[in-house]
């Protein structure tokens, strides 16, 4: 059987430099694109948006998560389906790590 497996996705990205964002592709098919995303304290992804839907899941930290007009707050745990065009942006209000499935081809 063909599969991928982590342990523990913290450790796939061992630091974060300071005032920066990082990204890593952990798997790709024709099906989903996961990206795991490492973000320094106070780094911003600033509003974008997707052509497919997506899913949000944070692992660690904190922040500030804006999806359309309405702005949250995103903590360890908190997961989020958007469909595809949805504005967003994510602001670290510490040190984040999130994972984001593009879902599709």
């Amino acid at each position: 059987m063909d599969y991928t497996f982590f342990n523990d996705l913290v450790e796939q990205i061992n630091e974060i430099p300071a005032d920066s964002i990082i990204s890593r592709t952990i798997y790709s098919d024709d099906g989903i694109k996961a990206i795991l995303f490492g973000f320094a304290a106070g780094q911003e992804l600033s509003e974008h948006t997707a052509s497919k839907p997506a899913i949000l899941h944070f692992i660690q930290g904190e922040a500030k998560l804006t999806l359309g007009e309405e702005a949250m707050q995103a903590q360890a745990g908190t997961w989020v389906h958007m469909p595809p065009n949805l504005p967003h942006s994510v602001y670290a209000e510490s040190e984040v790590l999130m994972l984001l499935l593009l879902l599709g081809k």
